[in-house]
């Protein structure tokens, strides 16, 4: 009797048995060829001889510590390789288990740098419509898909919505790209006081937003909005679920990746030393 909660409980789902290279087994000797790495979440392929015998290294010398209490050399060594290819300002890493849960800590990080700095009553968050950020309640909340969000509404905190970057489909056949551009520009002429972070999401398949069309436009509008708005919120939280550290935007803020299960801080939250104390 099958005792696990799927995802999909009325899907009767093949066992997968073995992983080579690019492809997985099930029981029954059936082949897929895994092409997106499961979620997009690996470029590693399945059973590559140096991956398992670095993990079992690590497993011979230390299974676990915890981080409350220590550091490892393991974790040192890889937040030292990220920020060594990061765009400046960014040097520092904090590790979590996976893009949600980055989402999660970033969206906490920038409520308790506001609250650290004597402004409590900041606790408003701007993401874009369409947008995926995670599955979790914080996450999903600060997402745009609505089919993902509507069921869980209720439980979800309120957000303020932007329109997408999303030039193909949404700049108007008597729109010229520049004024499409100050369209969107035009939605964050709002009031920023009550404001912890704006969330933008570079690259997002599950959504169907193509980067071919969607970055001109986005480029200009993050140009544009530096003078008008930003500057005064602080924080931004850049999603960068599929691309990890191929754009690099120098801008105030959060970065959270998903594929490199972490997110890092700029320069704004690293040189204040409460709200990396207090965290």
């Amino acid at each position: 009797m099958d005792h696990v909660f799927h995802r999909n409980p009325l899907h009767d789902y093949p066992v997968a048995v073995a992983g080579d290279g690019c492809y997985l087994y099930d029981r029954d000797g059936k082949r897929y060829l895994d092409a997106s790495g499961g979620a997009a979440v690996s470029c590693l392929g399945h059973s590559d001889r140096a991956v398992i015998d670095a993990i079992t290294r690590q497993l011979e010398a230390l299974p676990f510590a915890h981080t409350s209490f220590f550091a490892n050399e393991p974790m040192e060594q890889l937040a030292d390789a990220l920020i060594a290819t990061a765009p400046k300002p960014l040097e520092r890493v904090y590790l979590t288990s996976g893009g949600s849960e980055a989402m999660e800590a970033a969206l906490k990080l920038a409520r308790q740098y506001f609250v650290e700095k004597g402004e409590p009553q900041r606790a408003q968050v701007i993401g874009r419509r369409q947008s995926y950020h995670g599955n979790t309640l914080g996450a999903l909340a600060v997402g745009g898909n609505e089919w993902r969000r509507s069921q869980f509404a209720p439980l979800l905190i309120d957000v303020k919505r932007v329109s997408p970057c999303f030039e193909y489909r949404e700049r108007r056949d008597d729109e010229s790209q520049e004024a499409y551009t100050d369209r969107l520009v035009a939605e964050w002429h709002l009031d920023s006081s009550p404001v912890i972070a704006a969330i933008a999401d570079k690259l997002d398949s599950s959504v169907a937003v193509p980067v071919t069309v969607e970055l001109p436009a986005e480029l200009e509008q993050w140009k544009k909005e530096d003078p008008v708005k930003l500057k005064a919120l602080q924080a931004r939280i850049r999603e960068e679920f599929m691309s990890w550290f191929a754009r690099g935007y120098d801008a105030v803020g959060v970065r959270s990746s998903a594929q490199g299960s972490a997110y890092l801080l700029q320069s704004v939250t690293d040189s204040d030393q409460r709200v990396r104390k207090a965290y």
